[in-house]
C-alpha cells in the first residue's frame, strides 16, 4: 500500500531515519517514506550497451491538454514490462516535472534531459512485488497541479512542460536502479482553478493517494477554491499557417514504360487499406473534414500540400489495376487490386474538400532536391517541379496556390534555390535552422528582423529571386515522431536526437500537441536577452513531414488543438497565399540570409549510385524520345511513353522512408528502383532492331542494292538511321532518316556498289537520328557477280598484247619486211 505523506511528513521520517542509523539499526522503511523521494534517485540506464530489464511505456495522460475547464488532476497510465533476463523485485513508479520550456528548441532538449532536471518530484508508487521475465504490469499515476499539502505537479501558470515517469526496481544479482523512464510534454493553456488535496482514495492498484474538493460536487462555490483558475493571456495571439500533407511512399511497380491500354502495376496493395475508412489517408482526410463542420475558421489557415505521385497512384486505382506477385518483377506474375472502391470515394471526397481549401502541389513523389540540382537535366526537372502543379489541378479540378515551394528535406543548398527560382520568384518553405540564425530571425530576436508582416519572410543571399518562409523546426520534429512510423528530419540538429522508438505513441502525440500550443505560450519578454518579442500577429508555421504516419486519431487530435487555440483566443488562422505574398514581398530587402544545408540531410539523401545511374537513364531518355514519333492520331504520345520512366527515376531519389527506422530498406529499394529503369531502358532500345532477310546475298551486278528489314516493337513509332560498317571496296548510300510504325516494320532498300568479287561481309545496325545505338547490329555476306579488279587486269593485259602484236606488224612493213606471223599464209 502506497502512503502518501506531506513534505513536512517527510522530512520528520528524515530524521528518524537518521537516529537509527546513528543508532546501529537498519530501518526498514518503503522507497516512498525514504528522503530519497524527492532527491536523484539511483542512475540511469542510459547505455544502449547495458542490458535492459524493464520497459515503460505511457498509455494514457488525462487531460492531455489543461485547459480552464479541465481537472485540477492529471493521471498517468501506462505498463512497465519485464524484457530482461532476469526477475524484477520492488518495482516503483514516478511522476515528475522539469522546468517550463522557455524557447521552442527545448521543445525537443527537454525530452533528452537528464532525470535530475525533472526536479519537481511526486511519491514513489508501487507496481509489483515482483515481476518475471516477460510480465507486465499496468501503473497509474495521480498529480494534482497544485497543492500545499502534498506533492504535486507546482504548476501555476499556462506554458508547456515536459514531464518524466520514473521506474526503479531491484533486478536479481544486483542492486536497486533506476531501470527506464518515459518523458512527454504537457501543454498547459491555462491552469483550472481548484482546492487543496484534503483526502485520501484508494488507487488502482492498491494505493492510496491525496484527492480534490471541487465545487462540482456542490460543497464549494467556485469563489471558495483556494487555487483561482490563471487563464491564458491572449492579449499576443500567434498567426498559425499549417501544412497537412497528403502523400505516400511511390507505390508503382519500377521499369514499366506507358502503354496507354495495360493497367497499372503496384508494387503492394497497401494503399488500398490507407484509403479504406480507418486507414491512414482516410484518417487524414476525415480529420480536415470533420474540422470544417466543428471548427471552419481552423480551414482559413490550413492548406492541403499534396503528392502529384500519390494522386497519379490512386487515379489509376480507381480503374483497374494489378498488384505483382513479386516487387522485384515488376513485370512477372500479378493479381487485381482490390482498392478501386476505395480510390474512387476517397478522391472524390478529396476532390470536394481541395474546392473549398487551399491546396498546394510539393514536389514529385518527395524526391531529393539536392540531387535533383546536381543533375540539371531540365526534362527531369520539369517532371519534378513544374508538372506537379498541373497534375494536382488537372486530377483535382482545382487552381494550386502558386510561387511556393516545400522541399521534403526543409533544407536548401544555394544550387538548388538557384533551381527552384530559374524559372522565376519563388517562396521556399523552409526550417527555421535552414537559415544562418533562423531560430532568432523567427523568434524576432535577431538585430536584422523580418520586415514581412508576422516576422515570417526572408530574402535568400546569393540566389536572385527566392525567398522563404520559415517554419518551426521543433514542432516539425515533433509532429514528425508521430504514427506508426516515427522519423527524426534532417534538419534536427544532433542536440535534439533521440531514440524515438523507446517513447510510446501517446507521449510522441503528447509531445506534438506540447509543440503546437508552445507558440501560443511564448511569454512576453524574452528570457535571454530582455527584449520584447514580437507583438501580435506573429507568424508561425507547423510543417509535417509530407510521408507523414499520423494515425487517424492522432490527426484528429493535432487539429482538434489547432480548433482549442484558435476558440481560445490564443491563436488566429492565417491563409498560407498570405504568407507566402509576405514573404514574396522581401525579394528587394536590404538584407539577406544564408542558407544552411546540415551534413544529415547528405546523410540522409539519394545515394551517389542513384544520382549516377539516374544521369546516365535520363540522358538516354531524353534521346529516344526524341526519335519517336508524334503522331496524333495515336492513341500514345512519346510524352507518356516515357513519362512512367521518367518519374521513376525521380521515386528512385524519393527521400520517403529515408529518415525513418527502416532507412537501409529504403535506400535499397530506391537503387532497385533504378536498375529496373536501366532495363526498362536497355528494352526500349532493343526493341528497335535491323535484320536481314538472308544470311548470304549475292549481286548480279556492281550496283545492285541490299534488302534489309527494320522492326519496331515498341507501341510508338520512331524515326531510325541506318549505320553500316563495310569495306573500302563497298559504297552504300546513306538512305537518311526513316520512320518505323508502332509495333511494325519496314523494308529497307540499300543502294550499294561493290567493285569487288570477293565474300564481302557487311554489318548494318539502327541508331536514333543523334547517333545513339539501337537494338544489335546484323552482319551479312555480300557476293557479287561482277569481276572487279580481276577483269580491269585481264582487260588491261589484252589491251598491252594487241598494242604490242600491232606495233611489231607496223615495224615489219615499215622496214619492208615480211611479218614472220603471215608466213603461210602467203599465196
Amino acid at each position: 500500500m502506497t502512503v502518501v505523506v506531506s513534505r513536512a511528513g517527510a522530512a520528520v521520517l528524515a530524521v528518524l531515519v537518521l537516529v537509527l542509523t546513528t543508532a546501529g539499526v537498519t530501518p526498514l522503511l518503503p522507497t516512498t517514506l525514504l528522503p530519497t523521494a524527492s532527491a536523484n534517485p539511483a542512475a540511469a540506464q542510459t547505455d544502449p550497451d547495458e542490458p535492459r530489464f524493464l520497459e515503460l511505456s505511457i498509455d494514457e495522460v488525462t487531460p492531455h491538454t489543461v485547459t480552464l475547464t479541465s481537472e485540477s488532476v492529471v493521471t498517468v497510465r501506462g505498463t512497465v514490462a519485464n524484457i530482461g533476463d532476469r526477475d524484477v523485485e520492488d518495482v516503483w513508479v514516478r511522476l515528475q516535472r522539469a522546468p517550463v520550456v522557455s524557447d521552442s528548441a527545448a521543445l525537443r532538449t527537454s525530452l533528452s534531459l537528464d532525470q535530475a532536471g525533472f526536479d519537481t518530484v511526486g511519491e514513489f508508487e508501487e507496481v509489483a512485488d515482483r515481476l518475471g521475465q516477460g510480465e507486465r504490469a499496468d501503473f497509474e499515476l495521480e498529480l494534482p497541479l497544485r497543492s500545499d499539502l502534498v506533492p504535486s505537479l507546482d504548476i501555476d501558470t499556462p506554458g508547456v512542460y515536459p514531464l518524466l515517469v520514473n521506474v526503479n526496481g531491484v533486478p536479481e544479482y544486483g542492486g536497486a536502479a533506476r531501470l527506464d523512464d518515459a518523458r512527454f510534454l504537457l501543454p498547459v493553456l491555462a491552469v483550472p482553478a481548484s482546492d487543496e488535496v484534503t483526502e485520501e482514495t484508494e488507487t488502482g492498484n492498491g494505493g492510496s493517494r491525496g484527492t480534490t474538493r471541487s465545487s462540482d460536487d456542490g460543497r464549494l462555490d467556485r469563489e471558495e477554491k483556494a487555487f483561482p483558475a490563471v487563464p491564458p493571456d491572449v492579449s499576443r495571439p500567434a498567426a498559425v499557417t499549417m501544412l497537412w500533407p497528403l502523400a505516400d511512399r511511390p507505390r508503382l511497380a519500377a521499369g514499366v514504360a506507358g502503354s496507354g491500354t495495360e493497367p497499372v502495376r503496384l508494387v503492394d496493395d497497401d494503399l488500398a487499406a490507407s484509403l479504406t475508412e480507418g486507414g491512414r489517408l482516410d484518417g487524414l482526410l476525415r480529420a480536415v473534414e470533420d474540422t470544417a463542420r466543428t471548427e471552419p475558421r481552423v480551414l482559413e489557415g490550413l492548406c492541403l500540400a499534396v503528392d502529384p505521385d500519390l494522386l497519379v497512384t490512386v487515379a489509376n486505382m480507381t480503374r483497374d489495376y494489378l498488384v505483382v506477385e513479386d516487387p522485384n518483377e515488376p513485370t512477372g506474375d500479378a493479381r487485381p487490386g482490390s482498392g478501386t472502391d476505395a480510390a474512387v470515394a476517397w478522391l472524390e471526397r478529396l476532390r470536394a474538400l481541395a474546392a473549398t481549401t487551399c491546396t498546394m502541389a510539393v514536389p514529385f513523389a518527395q524526391v531529393d532536391l539536392t540531387a535533383l540540382g546536381d543533375l540539371a537535366d531540365s526534362s527531369l526537372t520539369d517532371s519534378a517541379l513544374e508538372s506537379p502543379a498541373a497534375i494536382v489541378d488537372s486530377i483535382l479540378g482545382v487552381t494550386s496556390t502558386p510561387g511556393v515551394m516545400w522541399p521534403d528535406s526543409g533544407v536548401l543548398t544555394e544550387k538548388t534555390g538557384s533551381m527552384l527560382a530559374a524559372d522565376g520568384p519563388v517562396t521556399a518553405l523552409v526550417s527555421d535552422n535552414a537559415l544562418e540564425g533562423g531560430r532568432a530571425l523567427l523568434a524576432g530576436t535577431s538585430s536584422t528582423p523580418s520586415t514581412a508582416p508576422g516576422g515570417n519572410g526572408f530574402r535568400i543571399s546569393g540566389v536572385s529571386g527566392l525567398t522563404a518562409a520559415l517554419f518551426d523546426s521543433s514542432a516539425s520534429a515533433a509532429l514528425a515522431g508521430m504514427g506508426t512510423d516515427p522519423q527524426t528530419p534532417s534538419f534536427v540538429p544532433s542536440s535534439a536526437r533521440y531514440d524515438l522508438s523507446r517513447d510510446s505513441s501517446t507521449a510522441r502525440l503528447q509531445d506534438a500537441l506540447g509543440a503546437l500550443a508552445w507558440p501560443a505560450m511564448v511569454p512576453t519578454v524574452s528570457e535571454v536577452t530582455g527584449a520584447a518579442l514580437p507583438a501580435a500577429g506573429r507568424s508561425v508555421l507547423f510543417a509535417p513531414p509530407q510521408n507523414w504516419s499520423a494515425s487517424p486519431d492522432d490527426a484528429a487530435s493535432v487539429l482538434s488543438m489547432l480548433s482549442t487555440l484558435v476558440r481560445s483566443g490564443l491563436t488566429t488562422p492565417r491563409p498560407l497565399a498570405a504568407l507566402v505574398d509576405a514573404a514574396a514581398n522581401t525579394a528587394n530587402d536590404p538584407t539577406a540570409s544564408m542558407l544552411v544545408y546540415p551534413e544529415q540531410a547528405i546523410t540522409d539523401g539519394a545515394s551517389a549510385t542513384v544520382v549516377s545511374e539516374a544521369e546516365e537513364q535520363i540522358g538516354r531518355l531524353d534521346a529516344i524520345q526524341t526519335a519517336l514519333v508524334e503522331d496524333p492520331q495515336a492513341q500514345l504520345t512519346p510524352q507518356q511513353f516515357t513519362a512512367p520512366l521518367r518519374e521513376d527515376l525521380l521515386r528512385a531519389m524519393s527521400l520517403a522512408g529515408r529518415r525513418g527506422a527502416d532507412a537501409d530498406g529504403a535506400y535499397a529499394t530506391g537503387e532497385h528502383r533504378a536498375s529496373e529503369v536501366r532495363e526498362a531502358v536497355d528494352d526500349i532500345y532493343d526493341a528497335v532492331t535491323v535484320i536481314s532477310t538472308g544470311g548470304v546475298y549475292t549481286l548480279t551486278s556492281e550496283q545492285s542494292p541490299l534488302l534489309l528489314t527494320a522492326r519496331n516493337d515498341l507501341p510508338v513509332g520512331i524515326t531510325v538511321r541506318l549505320q553500316v560498317d563495310a569495306p573500302d571496296t563497298v559504297d552504300i548510300t546513306d538512305i537518311g532518316p526513316t520512320q518505323l510504325p508502332p509495333r511494325g516494320s519496314r523494308t529497307l532498300t540499300v543502294p550499294a556498289q561493290i567493285s569487288d568479287s570477293r565474300n564481302l561481309r557487311l554489318e548494318f545496325a539502327l541508331t536514333t537520328d543523334s547517333g545513339l545505338p539501337l537494338g544489335s547490329s546484323t552482319t551479312v555476306t555480300v557476293r557479287s557477280n561482277a569481276y572487279g579488279q580481276i577483269l580491269a587486269v585481264v582487260t588491261g593485259c589484252a589491251g598491252a598484247l594487241l598494242l604490242f602484236l600491232a606495233g611489231r606488224r607496223l615495224l615489219h612493213r615499215f622496214r619492208g619486211e615480211p611479218d614472220p606471223a603471215d608466213e603461210g599464209y602467203e599465196k
